[in-house]
């Protein structure tokens, strides 16, 4: 086991900036040897506040070959926009370099193949970021159901319900000038598919263990009309924007339904471009004896088989003192860290720990492919006139004889009580 390793942060754009800041820069037992981004001035900006907190200063280079030629280097983090990630993934991999990526969508299936590829001939892991696997109430539920508590589940539904146009697509800088920049921009002008999927099927993926006894079988997606966009382009953007006046392609609300292996329902729903009145996920597990339900600003009702209807709106809080999952447990006494409400730290250190012990991370290489496949699949099940169309099995046939999942304290396949981890190392 390291006691510290040395890692290379490349994309330092808001998201990557967040993360660096305030959660890996924070952390004792990593070393930022590098940081990378195309953008000088991005890199002149981090410097600033990596200054700011004190700490070393890195390397820099606009190049991330650099980092991956370096071999005291063992992990990278790679939070570039969304048609690089995989790439850079595999071109770590091939050198030897442990790759966590941020969460979204590949662009061809073809990625996933090769990134799977890529891992059964390097043994090299790659890990998807995906913090909402380490969200409490995701966190109690997989508890809850890895107990038999919810019986045998029939059916789980998510969404990333999220009104990007204003903060987002058409954000404003500190002059309060609209930024035209934004990546996802063009893959709503050009694409149309569940682009953002990873959020509410990553910790359903964990419930209904995919690629671990059970796996996706077939994928069907609807797509509503494109307007939102467009409207909120007329109605708040000035004409010499660059997309002004240009058609969308995204469709406004994206509907994808997932049949499994073991006989479960997956319902996700895309929602970004039209006006709505808060945030969700809608994380949602129905099953013979019990359900959870997320309905919105946080509230999440669990409800077990013998309990009385209608009295039981939003009551995490009782179910918390019974069933929350070890790994919160200590980190609300330990003290919140890190963004949105702690699960950018989780996921964060759930990496990092596997990089230290030189382990599979929770989230492994056919987790990734499987869930960055959502995107060009519901593409090709829209264009094609929402047609079922087959999801690959990455794992080969092994999806039910798997070896042994990773036994850590951050594993999202079986609960772990683990107090000789420390979840801030010091």
């Amino acid at each position: 086991m390291k006691e510290k390793i040395k890692v290379g942060y490349i994309g330092l754009g808001r998201r990557g900036t967040g993360m660096l800041r305030y959660c890996v820069a924070e952390m004792k037992d990593v070393e930022v040897k590098y940081i990378c981004d195309l953008n000088e001035n991005k890199i002149e900006k981090i410097l600033g506040i990596l200054a700011e907190k004190e700490y070393p200063t890195p390397k820099t280079t606009t190049n991330y070959k650099d980092i991956l030629a370096d071999d005291e280097i063992d992990a990278v983090f790679i939070m570039t926009s969304w048609n690089s990630r995989v790439k850079l993934a595999i071109d770590a991999m091939k050198a030897g370099k442990y790759a966590a990526i941020e969460v979204g969508c590949a662009f061809d299936i073809s990625e996933c193949y090769e990134l799977v590829k890529t891992y059964e001939e390097t043994k090299v892991p790659v890990m998807m970021l995906e913090n909402c696997c380490y969200g409490r109430d995701e966190m109690m539920t997989l508890r809850m159901i890895k107990e038999g508590l919810f019986g045998e589940i029939i059916q789980a539904n998510g969404a990333y319900h999220h009104y990007l146009n204003p903060v987002e697509f058409f954000q404003k800088d500190a002059d309060g000038n609209v930024v035209t920049d934004h990546y996802r921009l063009a893959e709503y002008l050009n694409r149309n598919c569940e682009n953002y999927p990873t959020h509410e099927l990553g910790p359903i993926s964990k419930c209904l263990g995919i690629n671990r006894g059970n796996k996706m079988l077939s994928l069907t997606a609807f797509s509503s009309k494109a307007r939102g966009i467009e409207t909120y382009m007329n109605d708040h953007v000035t004409p010499d924007h660059p997309f002004a006046g240009m058609k969308f392609n995204q469709g406004d609300i994206i509907t994808t339904i997932i049949k499994c292996a073991n006989g479960e329902i997956i319902h996700l729903t895309l929602d970004t471009t039209l006006p709505r009145a808060f945030y969700s996920r809608e994380f949602t597990i129905r099953g013979t004896k019990g359900m959870c339900e997320e309905s919105g600003m946080g509230k999440h009702t669990y409800y077990l088989d013998g309990m009385e209807e209608n009295k039981h709106f939003d009551n995490k809080e009782e179910f918390y003192e019974k069933y929350d999952h070890p790994l919160h447990k200590e980190y609300v006494e330990s003290g919140a860290k890190g963004g949105h409400g702690g699960i950018d730290w989780l996921v964060l250190r759930a990496f990092v720990e596997s990089v230290k012990n030189g382990v599979e991370p929770p989230i492994d290489a056919y987790d990734t492919a499987a869930w960055l496949a959502i995107g060009p699949l519901s593409e090709m099940s829209i264009a094609n006139g929402s047609t079922a169309v087959s999801v690959p099995d990455f794992t080969n046939g092994r999806w039910f004889r798997r070896e042994e999942p990773n036994m850590g304290k951050y594993s999202l396949d079986v609960v772990i009580t683990d107090p000789d981890t420390p979840i801030d190392p010091v």
